[in-house]
């Protein structure tokens, strides 16, 4: 039977019981358990009925919500009590433990620290990150840093992988490695849950322009508006990575000696590489500056806070399917450039100039190498290519949006 004492509802809980207490019509009331005193049930106007764990402890009230009834059992929210009983005789706070807990840092806070303090400063593709970021983080960006543990990172690096494939899956779990290396300034002291998650093997790709390709590729670049239309030329002729293309400048480029100097803060190496330009990248090129003057070479007018284009992937995706090719990305025309050199006789080591890689092994050799040779393996690619595709640059008006 229910007692009352001093204004406070006193039974001893069963199911039953709890199940037929009377809903109060305004507000809410508690009732607690004899047999467990500092267990009470709080019993809306809305007819919630939730467990709570109420007791004086150092002349201050503790109050802890412990779970919904029926979902959390009588025999478990005793036990919890129990437990919480022997925290506060062992001095803790078991209410500001969990407020703590409450306020704890999520993933999203994470993710807002590391890019302001690092992805900013020192990536120059940190906006790629962002758009990961948001798109493929849906599921863990709202749970609190001491929640995400390694089986919750495993089971979303393989939803990724069997969803949009092993490249991004392996590329989203090493932006959430290297956030985690962040968390610490957050106050977070667990350990990386990336660590045991083992990347997915990626095959290595190999996909590039073909002869038969070449033709209805230039014929679908000649029906986009210049400023797209040159900047993927400029892409496949140089063999740059788009995002130093978008970012060229006209101080940086010396028509006279066909030389593009890009310098090292926007290199994925951090050191400054020369670009040979051949006959055709010059004639995109001097059309463009007769027509600007802006210090960009690809400039817009309001589309990029960066003063140059920034997201070719919409013009992009128009000329494959308008070329009617499938399974080609931007960066394919970096290597095709490498690949059709290779397959006209150059040796790996003059394409990997042309490219500027940066293999530790063979600096020594790319440092004994002149532009002569390299201009030579360029200019013979640009013109097979160009052959293939029945191309011919014309001084066309580059008239951008």
């Amino acid at each position: 039977m229910a007692k009352k004492t001093g204004g406070t509802h006193r039974l001893t809980f069963t199911v039953e019981r709890l199940r037929k207490l009377p809903i109060p019509s305004k507000g809410r009331v508690y009732h607690y358990d004899q047999k467990v005193p500092a267990l009470a049930i709080c019993i809306t106007s809305a007819n919630s009925r939730t467990f709570y764990f109420y007791k004086w402890a150092d002349g201050r009230p503790v109050r802890v919500r412990l779970g919904k009834f029926p979902d959390l059992s009588i025999a478990d929210a005793r036990k919890a009590v129990d437990n919480l009983t022997g925290e506060i005789a062992r001095g803790v706070d078991p209410a500001a433990d969990r407020r703590a807990r409450r306020e704890a840092p999520t993933l999203e806070d994470l993710f807002d620290y590391w890019l302001t303090h690092h992805g900013k400063l020192h990536k120059r593709t940190w906006s790629e990150d962002v758009r990961k970021f948001d798109k493929h983080f849906g599921g863990l960006r709202n749970k609190r840093l001491s929640a995400i543990d390694e089986t919750m990172v495993q089971r979303w690096h393989t939803a990724l992988g069997q969803q949009h494939g092993p490249y991004l899956a392996n590329r989203a779990r090493a932006l959430l490695s290297a956030m985690y290396g962040f968390a610490s300034k957050l106050g977070h002291q667990g350990p990386n849950p990336c660590i045991g998650v083992r990347k997915f093997k990626e095959a290595s790709r190999e996909r590039f322009l073909l002869p038969d390709e070449m033709r209805p590729f230039f014929a679908a670049l000649a029906e986009e508006e210049p400023l797209w239309r040159d900047f993927f030329l400029l892409c496949l002729f140089t063999g740059a990575r788009r995002g130093n293309v978008a970012a060229m400048r006209w101080s940086d480029v010396d028509l006279d000696a066909g030389a593009w100097y890009v310098p090292g803060e926007t290199t994925k190496g951090g050191e400054p590489i020369v670009v040979v330009l051949v006959p055709p990248a010059v004639a995109i090129l001097e059309t463009r500056r007769a027509q600007t003057n802006s210090e960009w070479v690809f400039a817009t007018k309001g589309r990029s806070g960066a003063g140059h284009i920034a997201d070719p992937r919409k013009a992009w995706a128009r000329v494959v399917k308008r070329a009617e090719i499938t399974d080609l990305r931007m960066h394919d025309l970096r290597r095709s450039l490498g690949s059709w050199q290779a397959a006209g006789g150059s040796s790996l080591h003059i394409v990997g100039k042309s490219l500027g890689h940066r293999d530790h092994k063979a600096t020594q050799v790319y440092a004994r190498l002149q532009l002569d040779p390299v201009r030579n393996s360029v200019d013979k690619a640009v013109a097979a290519m160009m052959l293939a595709g029945q191309l011919q640059i014309e001084n066309k008006g580059t008239e951008d949006e």
